[in-house]
This record gives C-alpha cells, structure tokens and sequence, in this order.
C-alpha cells in the first residue's frame, strides 16, 4: 500500500465519522423541534396558569422530554430530578390563593416520623419514602424552591410547622413586592443523589 493510499484510508474514515455524527445531530435538533412544535399546539388550549409555568420552564430548561396532552415532562434539568407541568390546575390557597400546576421533584430522604410534619406545613409537598424523592407543587419554580427550602428546614429542626409555615407566607409576599430572598432563588442545602436517599424498607416473608 502506497503512501498517498495510506493516508488517505483514515481521512475518509473521519468524513464518514464526521457525517454520521452531523446526521445524529440533525435528527436530535429535528426531534426537539417537533416536541417544540407539539408543545406549542398542546398550551394553545391550557389554562391559563398551565401555559404561564409551561413557558417559565421552556424559557430555562429548552424544550420538554415528554409530551401528552394533560402534562410536559423534563428530566434532570438543572437540580432537579424532574419537572412536570400540568394542564389540570389545582386550586390552594396557601399561602395566597393561586393554581398548583408546577411540579419539581429533588431527591430527599425524609424521615418516616416526619411525613405528617410535612403534609401539616404544605399539602402540596409530596414525598415518597420508598423513591427516595420530595416533590412541591405550585405556580412557580421560586416558590418550589421556597417549599422545599423550608421543608429541610423542617426536617433538621431549624423550624417547627408553624414557623416554616409564617416564614412561606412573609418571604412570598415579600417575592410578589419585588424582594428576592434566597430561599426563592436556588436551594440552601446540598442536593443528594437518588441512591443516597431511597429507602427499600425490609422483607417480612422469609
């Protein structure tokens, strides 16, 4: 084999390379268009609250990873584990009346004595043991953050229920008057990963 051949042998390996890699890329960018394009003609028809959270998120993450008609999913996008929007908007009225259509989901261990602590502050926290993930639902990421900030709180003993529950109520209004507190902005705590926080429990058939 000459020379010329020689070198020209690994020279067309890296076009064919270059190419497959170029057509993997076209069809990624392609795929998040048409989920794009879907997304679009979905929140056409939403509530109004649901389109709001829907295109927070799109605006910070990119496009959704999932698709249907009743939610958007997104997968490990920034600290979270997941995030869902929903079509359907649940109405709470703590700590000011607003639809819950937002969900973020971390994972988190928490204690088996404290589930009913957290329930008691916010009822739109949702931990599950077993997964090893907390979860809060709301009408936005910042106030998210402000629930679950306050539920590690909760659970370390640096606030009881009612105190997490007065300071939710005095940071939010100070976030709706323009006052970005921490505890709105990102989490204060270090987020653990998935296999540090599930909880398999224990077989009693032997």
């Amino acid at each position: 084999m000459n020379k010329k051949i020689r070198i020209l042998i690994p020279l067309a390996l890296l076009f064919i390379m270059l190419a497959v890699a170029g057509t993997d890329a076209a069809k990624k960018e392609s795929k998040q268009q048409a989920r794009g394009q879907a997304s679009m003609d979905i929140l056409a028809n939403w509530p109004d609250a649901s389109k709001r959270a829907a295109n927070e998120v799109m605006n910070k993450y990119g496009q959704p990873d999932g698709v249907t008609n009743n939610w958007l999913v997104w997968q490990n996008k920034g600290p979270w584990r997941e995030i869902m929007v929903y079509r359907e908007e649940i109405q709470h009225n703590f700590p000011k009346e607003h639809k819950d259509v937002l969900e973020q989901t971390i994972a988190f261990k928490v204690p088996a004595d404290r589930f009913s602590d957290l329930a008691e502050f916010d009822g739109s926290l949702i931990a599950e043991r077993t997964k090893g993930i907390l979860s809060a639902r709301c009408d936005s990421e910042a106030m998210n953050f402000l629930a679950l900030n306050l539920a590690n709180d909760i659970v370390n003993d640096r606030a009881s229920v009612d105190e997490a529950r007065q300071r939710f109520a005095q940071i939010a209004q100070d976030f709706l008057a323009g006052k970005k507190h921490p505890y709105t902005q990102g989490f204060q705590f270090q987020v653990a990963r998935a296999e540090q926080t599930r909880d398999p429990d224990e077989s009693l058939i032997g």
